[in-house]
């Protein structure tokens, strides 16, 4: 979910550098209104990208339901490609399953613009998919940018030329990145015609104009272009295929910047290419140093990997990246090194590490951090996984298990499913490692509404946890006569099941008899605190309203002490279920505000709709049938984002219904659906941002 948008749907940024490519931003144009999957094709560091993004921000407004941005770059292979793509557009990924029939459905009745971004490493998956989802969604249309065309049935290509060499736009974007104003003749005029237009070359001799002046730069690329082929460092050279002329100038001249480069600058630039998304000074410390690359040496050399422009600068969050031509150089280096596994692997121990520190973290006044910081690496740790998967399913376990809620918070409910089912065929680790693995994916498949898989994965939970607690020699945490953490969130778990499953009686008792027996209070870790919270809703379910009140109320005193987030987000759902099943609709809209506060802090659509229903039903109750109406309509674009009917528990289902048929009747059923369909069809944020007004306000 994203906080904020002036359009419907999320495009990157443009590039302040754009130059020219007027005639291609009109051919692309013109071929997004008459055709229905266009893609651009040309060579690497050509502009694609650019022009993709470029064109995609001048078609939006045309898409009543947005322009929606994919990059592929990051995925190794096909696998999470319907993920990612659900991800990209808003769809939270509740669904079950591995196929593309929820993000199908999803798409099934928009018109909108989905944008494809580096499709040329997963080709054949990605035409399979497109055909698939232009087959089902009649108002949609697909930009793609690949090094060659997909070959879909109906599929305009349009092939992108690097710019002409002697004309204008080429000395513009020269000029725009090496900030300086050079004249037409001269040696920036022979670098644009040495470099063949390409753009990323020509930012690459930018980034060494700033550090040499313009006439050394012309000279060194004179005589690196004009030696033979075998010297121009020609690492990316594929003996199975003839590369066009101008992919072994752009070869020639990321080479050349190598060159230039000093010996730690290379090695860095090695090193790095096992990033497959941003990453930070930190990160970048921890897995490339080693030999002459050390805490000292390490960040000036990517100082000097930054002013070369062969790392981008750093975000407002202090995270850079490389460009994947750039990567792949890098890549075809660490290789020859013979590094590369050696990096990998130290790339997924860092990344193992971040994720056991986020779960530590996650009961306290850090969770929010760990939380976005998780959300910000998730492309990195994904790629450990899928290393450590192949490498060391032990360890993969306990990366995915140590992340896995906090990617089904955020809606990742398919990758941590994913994730979570294959470390656990593959490893055979027991004990604490286990257990926290299947609660993990016991939230994840109740999360998702798989109820009859849900309860073996919660059955084979709670044995794991009490092999680790009281089989094992060293315990997991508890006594040999009282339960434990893991034990506790088997509990949680089982309780869990059982309130969505319609059972507070069953919820009540396997949480009571857990929390009875175990030592400590509510804030000693964040499974008793879950396992209170469970019993706080089964109190709800069994009409105890008064008691589930007081309990709800000193428990998110507690949470705010703790500065937790997660648990105080519930309480407030439970807090405005409560308001409303006491006949107290003006106390239920206070708290249904409150947690959608939360889960907007947290990106979690499915607590936005949660939130929606009972601001809506608390509305309704009130008799602000017009306002009811707006917030319904948003909870429903909501709900239809999470790829799952609206659900709930029960009682807040019957409510909702009952003050509805209320509204309805007051206000009359047109003026109803009206406001209603104008919410659903409208910006999500915007209706959400009308919902957390209050009263009083436009």
């Amino acid at each position: 979910m994203r906080d904020t948008a002036s359009v419907r749907g999320h495009l990157p940024d443009e590039n302040p550098g754009f130059v020219g490519r007027r005639t291609e931003l009109e051919r692309v144009s013109a071929a997004l209104a008459e055709h229905r999957l266009v893609t651009v094709t040309g060579v690497g560091g050509v502009g694609k990208t650019r022009l993709a993004l470029r064109a995609a921000h001048r078609a939006a407004e045309r898409y009543p339901d947005g322009a929606w941005w994919t990059d592929l770059g990051q995925l190794d292979g096909e696998r999470l490609l319907v993920a990612l793509v659900a991800d990209s557009v808003d769809l939270a990924d509740h669904t079950p399953g591995t196929s593309a029939a929820g993000l199908c459905c999803r798409l099934a009745d928009d018109r909108l613009l989905l944008v494809l971004d580096s499709c040329e490493h997963l080709a054949e998956p990605c035409a399979r998919l497109v055909a698939e989802l232009l087959a089902a969604a009649p108002g949609l249309t697909v930009l793609a940018t690949s090094r060659r065309p997909l070959g879909v049935a109906g599929e305009e290509t349009i092939a992108l030329d690097p710019l002409p060499p002697a004309g204008p736009d080429a000395l513009a974007l020269l000029r725009r990145a090496a900030g300086e104003d050079f004249p037409a003749a001269g040696p920036a005029g022979e670098i644009c015609v040495r470099l063949e237009g390409i753009p990323l070359a020509l930012e690459l001799a930018a980034a060494q104009i700033r550090l040499q002046g313009a006439e050394a730069v012309r000279d060194q690329l004179g005589s690196r272009l004009d030696a033979p082929p075998g010297a121009r460092f020609d690492l990316l050279a594929h003996t199975e295929r003839v590369w066009p002329s101008r992919h072994q100038t752009l070869r020639a001249a990321i080479g050349w910047s190598h060159e230039l480069s000093t010996p730690l600058e290379r090695l860095l630039w090695a090193r790095l290419s096992v990033f497959r998304g941003p990453f930070d000074l930190a990160s970048a410390t921890a897995v490339c140093s080693g030999g002459p690359l050390d805490r000292a040496t390490l960040p000036e050399a990517l100082d000097g990997l930054v002013r070369s422009s062969v790392v981008r600068p750093p975000d407002v969050a202090g995270r850079h990246r490389m460009l994947d031509t750039i990567r792949e150089y890098g890549a075809t280096w660490l290789d020859r090194t013979g590094e590369a596994g050696t990096v990998a692997d130290r790339h997924a121990a860092h990344f193992r590490g971040l994720a056991r520190r986020a779960e530590t973290e996650w009961h306290g006044a850090r969770q929010l951090r760990w939380y976005r910081t998780v959300d910000a690496h998730h492309t990195d740790l994904r790629t450990a996984l899928d290393r450590l998967l192949r490498t060391d399913p032990d360890a993969a376990l306990d990366l995915v298990g140590s992340v896995a809620f906090a990617w089904s918070c955020r809606g990742r409910l398919r990758e941590a499913r994913d994730g979570l089912e294959q470390a656990l065929v593959l490893s055979e680790a027991r004990g604490r490692v286990r257990a926290r693995a299947l609660w993990a994916l016991g939230v994840t498949l109740v999360l998702q509404g798989e109820f009859v898989p849900a309860q073996d994965v919660s059955e084979r939970c709670a044995r794991e946890a009490r092999h680790a607690e009281y089989a094992e020699p060293a315990g997991a945490g508890a006594g040999r006569d009282r339960p434990g953490d893991l034990t506790l969130d088997a509990a949680a778990l089982a309780g869990l099941l059982a309130l969505t499953t319609g059972r507070p009686t069953a919820a009540d008792v396997v949480v009571g008899h857990v929390l009875d027996a175990a030592r400590g209070g509510p804030a000693d870790s964040a499974a008793r605190l879950r396992c209170h919270l469970v019993r706080v809703f089964a109190l709800t379910g069994l009409g105890r309203l008064a008691e589930a009140r007081e309990r709800a109320l000193q428990l998110r005193a507690l949470c705010e002490e703790l500065d937790e987030h997660w648990t105080r987000t519930a309480l407030e759902y439970q807090l405005a279920l409560t308001g409303l099943l006491e006949g107290d609709p003006a106390t239920a809209s206070v708290h249904a505000r409150a947690m959608l506060e939360g889960t907007r802090r947290l990106g979690a659509s499915l607590g936005v709709a949660l939130g929606l229903d009972v601001l809506a039903t608390a509305l309704a109750a009130a008799g602000e049938g017009e306002r009811a109406a707006d917030v319904s309509g948003t909870g429903e674009a909501y709900w239809r984002s999470t790829g799952q009917p609206r659900r709930g528990l029960p009682g807040l289902r019957a409510l909702h219904e009952k003050y509805t048929d209320t509204v309805r009747a007051s206000i009359g059923e047109p003026a109803y659906e009206e406001i209603f369909l104008r919410a659903l069809t409208g910006l999500p944020q915007d209706g959400l941002d009308r919902a957390l007004r209050g009263p009083g306000h436009a």
